[in-house]
């Protein structure tokens, strides 16, 4: 396991120039991950019809994004083992404007299959991207320590700070190997979700865009974090938007700004974008084109949305 820090902590852009998505082809309901995602339900209808309505999803997805100008790499899920939740590749990798990749240990064993080193490296060499080194977490899944991704990070690049919501996918020691392995800070913090149980990844109730954040302070179960969250967050000059637990279930914490030529995009689903009330729409309006697309079949089952489909791309370019 390589945890030599990156270094460097010079201000860096918060939104990626690119985002990687993955069409999914066994996409539906994952049994492994009902326990600690309150989010997802088992489907009603044929198990064929659910994933080809995902599929359709993402294509819709990978559409609009394209069209508002986003640089959207599509990989394609490989075939076995049948992988339900390809379709959320941010929970097994993350890349950052050095050159880093950092591999993630993941909490349920029948995800862990969708870690794929060789398509990073196989979209770097076409996309021209570089990768220089690559942090592997992966074995601390021996030791039962998990931290899944951009899932469990959402990290403030230019700060040099991530913020983390502990939950069974989220382990103090997995967050502290991150840490020593990027010289990213990391805040941590406990929440209470649907049932009293911790919400499972902390991109469902926080979100960081270069001008705005995206947070809801009521998930933060003790009074001391949620201040010092919330000053930290307002700390970098953003203007910060507070959503409430009901817009939380509806996925209006699960946004990615993204960089494009024309300006930044903020992506969100549907659903996320009719929870918001106007004046929080208008808000984050003032910060960015919004594009928000129809994932009801993947919110639903899935128990994610539309940042979760979206793997950043930091990576530097070759020349």
């Amino acid at each position: 396991m390589d945890t030599a820090p990156a270094g460097g902590t010079a201000p860096r852009a918060q939104s990626a120039p690119a985002v990687l998505l993955v069409r999914p082809r066994h996409f539906g309901h994952n049994p492994d991950t009902a326990a600690s995602n309150r989010f997802q339900s088992a489907p009603a209808g044929d198990a064929a019809a659910v994933a080809a309505a995902a599929v359709a999803e993402h294509e819709a997805l990978v559409a609009a994004l394209r069209g508002a100008g986003v640089d959207a790499r599509v990989a394609a899920d490989s075939d076995a083992p049948p992988k339900p939740d390809a379709v959320f590749p941010n929970n097994w990798f993350s890349t950052h404007h050095d050159g880093t990749v950092v591999l993630y240990p993941m909490e349920p064993p029948n995800r862990r299959p969708e870690r794929r080193p060789a398509l990073l490296a196989a979209l770097a060499a076409e996309g021209g991207f570089t990768i220089s080194r690559v942090v592997d977490l992966a074995p601390l899944e021996e030791a039962g320590q998990f931290l899944e991704g951009t899932g469990s990070l959402v990290i403030d690049h230019a700060a040099g700070v991530a913020y983390a919501a502990l939950s069974s996918r989220t382990h103090p020691a997995a967050v502290a190997a991150f840490s020593r392995a990027t010289g990213i800070e990391v805040v941590a913090f406990t929440t209470r979700g649907p049932g009293g149980v911790p919400l499972y990844h902390t991109n469902v109730m926080l979100a960081i865009g270069t001008g705005f954040a995206i947070a809801c302070p009521d998930a933060i179960d003790d009074a001391g974090a949620r201040r010092r969250v919330l000053a930290r967050l307002r700390a970098g000059g953003r203007e910060l938007v507070e959503i409430d637990a009901a817009q939380v279930a509806a996925f209006a914490g699960n946004v990615l700004e993204v960089a494009t030529p024309a300006g930044p995009v903020i992506a969100m689903s549907a659903t996320a974008r009719a929870a918001l009330r106007p004046g929080q729409v208008a808000r984050l309006a003032a910060h960015g084109r919004i594009v928000a697309v129809p994932v009801p079949t993947i919110e639903r089952v899935g128990g994610g949305s539309v940042r979760c489909m979206l793997g950043e791309l930091f990576l530097p370019r070759s020349g």
